[in-house]
């Protein structure tokens, strides 16, 4: 892997993307003896790996030298841990079709805050592909230890508040340095379709993702967007990280209560989703958007159709690539009060993923069969998507 962490270039120094970006690579060793230092460090590889000293941790620090080293020495088998622990496997596909002296724009759909990214890492690892420098929402990133362990696993940062002129320059910058990465540095990037995780099941790609990163294009929009490579990447969950707290949030929205996040909600989530049983995962790496694509999308004169034809095409991969589970079709047979799908499960399977409805529902004070009807959905849609398209947002 190469050092892809270089000093900043002309064209970065004049961007000014300091407050941004991942650490470079000549930050990397301080930040990572200072932050092994802190509790919490600890603390979390203590839950990962009770029997490891800190004099084991000193030990790997001292060979981490850049990002890739601070990855590959302590987040990779972090990951696969996480993964025995919280889940009965993970599997991959489409991997192989990557180029490793390529870079790529992963746009992926988004499950979880923290394992949809780093369970990409984990497979590009071990597909011996570079990793890739990923986005990170600035509600996420507090001062101090955070934001440090964020910005050494090649994390950088999307500004989510200001007026709208002031998000506007923001997304200038975003995109502009999103476009750097990929072509001048020649860095990977993974971005989520759409901000914030996807609750109800519906994966669909923004249409003001695309025109963020077309802001930054000095051609064609065919031209700026094949210089990104783009790949749609789909992770698959058999139990949905989190789907207590997304129901709570779903329901609460039909009630047309706002919903405010409580403080600490987002590490809540990030915590949740890392100890919360997944069952199955699987992620596939899909189809690179092709230039026979591009040219059909030149064929279009309204710009705001480029955009969605190219949404479209983006959502019908990761829904093609979709791993549907028992838990999927079953929720679809019962919201349809069908047996449609019968055939790719078992009555044990469905009893069993009836009890774990009900142990969900009566966890959340609410109305019963609105709730059963939001947690069915959130199961049935990715089956939905495959066999019903929904129009793109």
């Amino acid at each position: 892997m190469t050092d892809n962490n270089l000093p900043k270039s002309k064209e970065e120094e004049e961007e000014n993307f300091d407050d941004i970006r991942a650490f470079y690579d000549h930050e990397v060793q301080d930040v990572t003896k200072k932050i092994i230092q802190d509790p919490v460090f600890m603390t979390l590889i203590n839950y990962l790996w009770k029997d490891m000293t800190f004099a084991e941790v000193e030990t790997k620090a001292d060979k981490v030298h850049g990002n890739v080293d601070f990855q590959l020495e302590f987040m990779h088998g972090a990951i696969r841990r996480v993964i025995e622990m919280s889940a009965s496997g993970l599997t991959s596909s489409g991997f192989e079709k990557l180029d490793p002296k390529k870079s790529y724009l992963f746009v992926g759909n988004h499950r979880d805050i923290l394992l949809d990214a780093a369970i990409l890492q984990v497979l590009l690892v071990e597909h011996n592909l570079p990793t890739s420098e990923i986005t990170f929402g600035s509600n996420l990133k507090e001062k101090g230890f955070v934001t440090d362990f964020g910005k050494l696993n090649r994390m950088f940062t999307i500004q989510r508040e200001g007026t709208s002129k002031e998000l506007y320059e923001i997304s200038k910058r975003l995109s502009a340095y999103i476009r750097h990465t990929i072509t001048n540095k020649n860095v990977s990037v993974w971005i989520a379709q759409r901000n914030g995780r996807t609750k109800d099941g519906c994966d669909f790609t923004q249409s003001g993702l695309l025109k963020m990163l077309n802001i930054s294009g000095k051609k064609t929009f065919s031209e700026n967007f094949a210089q990104l490579n783009i790949v749609p990447i789909t992770i698959s969950y058999e139990y949905e990280p989190c789907d207590s707290l997304k129901l709570q949030e779903l329901y609460l929205s039909t009630l047309h209560t706002k919903y405010t996040k409580a403080q600490g909600e987002d590490l809540n989530s990030i915590v949740t989703g890392i100890k919360q049983f997944k069952g199955k995962i699987h992620m596939s790496a899909g189809n690179p958007i092709e230039e026979k694509e591009y040219q059909f999308i030149d064929k279009i004169t309204n710009e705001n159709d480029k955009v969605k034809a190219l949404t479209s095409m983006i959502d019908k991969r990761i829904h093609h690539d979709y791993k549907l589970y028992p838990s999927n079709h079953i929720a679809c047979d019962i919201l349809n009060d069908s047996d449609l799908f019968e055939s790719f499960y078992s009555p044990e399977e469905k009893n069993n993923f009836i009890k774990y409805m009900e142990e969900k529902i009566n966890a959340i004070e609410g109305e019963n069969e609105v709730l059963r009807s939001i947690f069915l959905k959130m199961y049935a849609q990715p089956t939905m998507n495959k066999i019903h398209p929904t129009e793109t947002n």
